[in-house]
């Protein structure tokens, strides 16, 4: 357990808060503040503390360079309307851009700073790029869980150069609810697991098949399993060189009696495309020819249904199809709608299974929704997180 920013003395403090400010930018204005939004209470707490807020976030990937539109000032801009009050904004994150917007506050003010990968030192986890982000505050927070899996100098690099330091309440949250799934989740535990392929999971299946109840496979990464077992997949992404993974992982399963639940049908199409023709077959049968496999089928749908209804814990990360397809967006639907509706206490993790709860109009009725796919990923694969680890213990 972490100490947070509920153990800090903040008032009269300089704080230097790591956010997730890492949004689309939509001809010069914030596309989706969904992140910014997550970080406002952390925000107000040190702010209404008295302490001088210092945000400090990355946007995309300038690799060094400082292309205008993947400068902050919209975020801020942002940040301003979403808080009611200003913002001011240093038109760098170190040295006197940075030092002179922070001699100007008063208590209780707020200063984002521009982007960090601004300069290549941060993504280096460089140490004196980490010393000279430490020197702008007395205490630090990090609220980005986002970018807990990355050991970068805002993350890891600038921890020893505060005279204290904690986890964020976003911080805080993601962690109570990723080791509740891990240490003690209300039983049957149910994982959903999709997206475009098994690589990118790998570790989360080996590390889950033990722990949960029901394995339910969507998405893409089905198909590598379909593979394995000798079923006709078509043009369907599949990763061959994982096969034996698969398994392995179904191998494992059966022998701690957990149920591996793999689509009975699908919805499969010559291509991928708006209106485009296309059939629900069962997923053994060779009709599938050439065509992809794009979504799980409605007897796939009411099965899985079935399944997180009755369950008390569940999680999810990655679509069960194309979602952002209308045609082959049901199967993540009814996912999601079946969380939506259940008792369980419901996780969802990562961007693409976000929005397509987002798209079924349930995602304000999930018990929890994680801001790190790719942190996520890791902590529940049983990986140190650097950000974490970084922050002193309670």
């Amino acid at each position: 357990m972490k100490r947070t920013i509920n153990d800090l003395d903040l008032a009269g403090k300089r704080v230097l808060v790591r956010v997730d400010f890492n949004v689309p930018i939509v001809a010069g204005s914030v596309g989706d503040d969904t992140r910014i939004r997550a970080a406002l209470p952390t925000i107000r707490l040190a702010a209404k503390s008295g302490a001088v807020v210092i945000l400090a976030s990355h946007l995309g990937r300038p690799k060094g360079g400082r292309p205008t539109e993947l400068s902050l000032r919209p975020v801020g801009e942002r940040l301003s309307k979403l808080l009611g009050r200003s913002v001011r904004f240093a038109t760098d994150c170190v040295g006197n851009a940075a030092t002179g917007a922070i001699a100007a506050t008063q208590p209780g003010d707020l200063v984002l700073l521009e982007n960090l990968r601004f300069h290549a030192e941060e993504e280096a986890n460089d140490p004196e790029f980490s010393a000279r982000l430490g020197a702008l505050a007395d205490l630090y927070v990090n609220d980005a869980f986002g970018t807990a899996h990355r050991a970068h100098a805002s993350t890891v690099g600038v921890v020893p150069h505060a005279s204290d330091a904690g986890a964020g309440l976003l911080m805080a949250a993601e962690l109570a609810h990723l080791e509740m799934l891990l240490s003690s989740p209300g039983r049957p535990f149910v994982a959903v697991l999709g997206g475009s392929k098994v690589s990118g999971k790998i570790e989360i299946l080996e590390n889950l098949v033990n722990r949960v109840d029901s394995l339910l496979i969507g998405g893409a990464m089905a198909y590598t399993f379909f593979m394995a077992r000798g079923w006709p997949t078509g043009g369907s992404l599949v990763e061959p060189d994982l096969t034996d993974a698969t398994r392995r992982i179904e191998q494992e399963a059966k022998a701690h009696g957990i149920t591996l639940e793999l689509p009975t049908d699908h919805v499969v199409a010559e291509r991928v495309e708006a209106g485009v023709e296309h059939e629900i077959i069962e997923v053994t049968d060779p009709a599938i020819g050439c065509r992809l496999g794009l979504d799980i089928g409605p007897q796939t749908h009411s099965t899985y249904a079935n399944i997180i209804m009755s369950a008390r814990t569940v999680i999810w990360n990655g679509p069960m199809g194309v979602f952002e397809v209308d045609e082959f967006s049901k199967g993540s639907v009814a996912v999601a709608r079946a969380m939506a509706d259940s008792l369980a206490t419901t996780v969802i993790g990562g961007g693409d299974s976000i929005a397509a709860a987002t798209k079924a109009g349930v995602i304000e009725r999930i018990t929890h929704v994680s801001t790190g796919g790719g942190a996520s990923l890791k902590f529940l694969g049983n990986r140190t997180l650097p950000g974490v680890d970084a922050l002193p213990d309670a």
